[in-house]
């Protein structure tokens, strides 16, 4: 019988694919390398922090799907806000590190015009990434993401692309990614990233 052979494979290609981001998940890796291959178009300073011009672009391919907490979430009808995506895992000791300054920063941002998004990944529970929200006061939404779909097919070759756990990618207005950083973030770190896009007009 081969009827199960599509969907099989399906499956099995994403659990390849997410078992990818295993071999970098939580290393603290901050020297902001690019990839994703192609031909890239952004900078990294010395902090790890990488950027594209605003005329250079690219949006993120569809992402979209159902929050921890069981709702229907599209990235793209935030389009006109300035949006924060967080990777983090509830088992991740960078993600617990950076949780309090996401926390406290989405909630100086909000009036400004930025939302945040997490895309909890390898929590197979939905229990314990539940808890690390409620522990941390994270108010804003996480999609759920327990093999690494999204994370891995959500962004173009050669974007600004997650590589690892925790990574934060930022959006401009235009839902097109603008920033990225590959490690923990402090409150001060991930001001410098958004507070630019902020800026924009």
């Amino acid at each position: 019988m081969s009827l199960g052979r599509a969907p099989r494979a399906a499956v099995l290609t994403a659990v390849v694919a997410a078992g990818a981001l295993t071999l970098s998940a939580c290393s603290g890796d901050s020297n902001g390398k690019s990839g994703g291959g192609g031909n890239t178009n952004f900078v990294t300073n010395t902090g790890g922090i990488s950027t594209v011009a605003k005329g250079e672009r690219t949006a993120p391919h569809k992402l979209s799907g159902e929050t921890l907490e069981g709702k229907q979430l599209d990235i793209a009808d935030l389009k006109g806000k300035v949006v924060v995506m967080n990777v983090w895992g509830s088992w991740c000791p960078p993600c617990r590190a950076e949780a309090p300054y996401f926390s406290k920063v989405s909630k100086e941002t909000k009036d400004k015009g930025v939302e945040f998004v997490g895309i909890n990944t390898r929590d197979h529970n939905k229990g314990p990434a539940l808890a690390f929200e409620e522990d941390y006061g994270i108010a804003y939404p996480s999609l759920y993401d327990p093999v690494g779909k999204l994370i891995v097919n959500g962004f173009p070759r050669g974007s600004l692309n997650p590589q690892s756990i925790p990574s934060t990618i930022v959006l401009d207005r235009e839902g097109k990614i603008a920033a990225r950083s590959l490690k923990a973030l402090d409150d001060e770190e991930l001001r410098k990233m958004i507070d630019p896009l902020i800026a924009e007009k």
